[in-house]
């Protein structure tokens, strides 16, 4: 077993970091009945922010209630395990329609990322993932696929049930369907020009579900750790430009509870943590925050860039935290991986909750652990078949 230390967090002061703007490389949608649909832009939506407490709407003397409609409310079970195969089958279509591999040091959602990237100041929830090395090249190192471990992943679902249900805030399944309730009320199906009145001003009693999904597939570099990052984004500010190297134009949406006292705003200061790691990891420039009440009232909506946040935190924020600091350890942690992680088999990269350090071990000696699609190795195992048959026919007869 290995181990990487995660406390003092001050050992990553100092030095920034090198970092590589995440550039999206390939997307897919998950339609109305969750069906993968690679590098198809279905389910992209628009962001427009909602009505409320405006003259001449419908129940415009009261704040939005987002608890209405949550009788109808068309959710997904989510508890199988899909391992990495959304973002692996779409990186086989991409591959073949570019006719280029996709070759860096590791691939993954962002989700993964996310714990990883907030490691020095989430100290309350642990993690656990699987992880896999396959081949890439003939002769470089291979490429490492990191995934959720499901087991562990339905555990803590249980046990953040269980933590709710004590608390006097609403019912968790209820606090979900609030943030689905708001991403229904701030985005459009299609771009607001080709929208009607009647499209937008109905939102309000649109049907919520959580099925349809469009991700993003972007490459980025931290440190001297490649990677392909895989997630889903809420909404595009206007269009999604043609060129993937033009700025970002998408929305990350949120809902939190309006601040009313000093530990409201220590609350969501912590929570600002998670917001920024996730728009960071996938470029995403503005986060909207839907601020309610504890009943789940609409009250105002706040637009932050995600870039702006960290330099936020460090002037007036009451919980701390550091993004160079958090960039810094990820640069570190990953090229320990990179060291960890090689050869065949499966590992598991654990964090206990309240550990001061992160655990590397093996779990299985051989294969991959079902961490990677039978399409998606058929697909490389065939590529690497024809490398190696050019490099025999380069050097000739005997």
């Amino acid at each position: 077993m290995q181990q990487f230390l995660v406390e003092p967090v001050q050992q990553f002061a100092g030095a920034n970091t090198r970092i590589k703007k995440p550039t999206e490389i390939a997307f897919f949608s998950y339609d109305n009945d969750h069906k993968l649909k690679p590098l198809d832009n279905e389910s992209l939506r628009y962001y427009y922010p909602p009505f409320f407490n405006v003259p001449g709407h419908q129940d415009s003397r009261f704040p939005v209630d987002l608890s209405k409609g949550y009788d109808s409310f068309r959710q997904r079970d989510d508890s199988g395990d899909e391992h990495l195969d959304g973002l692996l089958d779409t990186l086989v279509e991409a591959e073949k329609r570019s006719g280029r591999k996709t070759e860096v040091d590791l691939v993954t959602w962002r989700g993964m990322m996310t714990r990883i990237l907030t490691a020095p100041y989430e100290l309350e929830d642990g993690f656990e993932m699987n992880a896999t090395c396959f081949q890439l090249r003939l002769i470089t190192p291979c490429t490492r696929y990191i995934e959720e471990n499901h087991a562990y992943k339905a555990a803590s679902k249980e046990a953040q049930k269980a933590r709710f249900s004590r608390n006097r805030g609403p019912p968790q399944d209820m606090a979900m369907y609030w943030g689905y309730k708001f991403e229904t009320l701030s985005l459009l199906n299609k771009p607001w020009g080709e929208t009607t009145r009647e499209e937008i001003e109905g939102r309000e009693d649109e049907v919520v579900d959580n099925y349809a999904q469009y991700c993003s597939i972007c490459r980025t570099e931290i440190g001297g750790a490649s990677m392909v990052i895989g997630g889903e984004v809420d909404g595009v500010l206007g269009y999604k430009p043609d060129d993937p190297q033009a700025p970002a134009r998408w929305v990350e949406l949120k809902t939190s509870k309006q601040p009313e006292h000093e530990r409201d705003r220590w609350v969501l200061d912590k929570k600002l943590l998670k917001f920024w790691a996730q728009s960071f990891l996938l470029n995403v420039p503005t986060i909207v925050i839907g601020f309610r009440s504890r009943d789940g009232r609409l009250l105002n909506i706040d637009e932050i860039s995600t870039q702006q946040i960290p330099s936020r935190i460090q002037q007036q924020g009451t919980y701390k935290w550091n993004g160079n600091i958090c960039i810094n350890f990820t640069g570190q942690f990953l090229d320990f991986l990179k060291q960890t992680i090689v050869g065949d088999g499966v590992w598991r990269i654990r964090r206990e909750a309240k550990s001061a350090a992160i655990e590397v071990f093996k779990v299985e000696e051989k294969g991959t652990g079902n961490i990677l699609t039978q399409n998606f190795i058929d697909h490389r195992n065939s590529l690497l078949a024809g490398e190696i048959a050019a490099a025999l026919n380069s050097r000739g007869p005997a």
